[in-house]
């Protein structure tokens, strides 16, 4: 996504903030390398399965339009 669409790409990335102690470089390399890792394997493994759809649900037909909500009931209102 490109800030051209009107959403922030610096809003989707994610953000680490050390609220007490004092780390080192080191730490904080070895604590990046471990939560990038974590992510990688999460979302390589983070597949959605389509739900099986049977030969009877692509072939139907509607039986009726949907319904029109504006139509008030027995077309009077009152």
């Amino acid at each position: 996504m490109s800030a051209t669409d009107g959403t922030d790409p610096a809003a989707e990335r994610p953000h680490v903030e050390i609220v007490r102690g004092n780390p080192s470089e080191e730490e904080l390399a070895a604590l990046l390398a471990v939560v990038s890792e974590a992510y990688v394997r999460e979302s390589e493994d983070a597949v959605a399965e389509e739900p099986p759809v049977s030969v009877w649900q692509r072939t139907r037909r509607s039986l009726r339009g949907p319904l029109r909500r504006d139509i008030p009931w027995g077309r009077f209102s009152g």
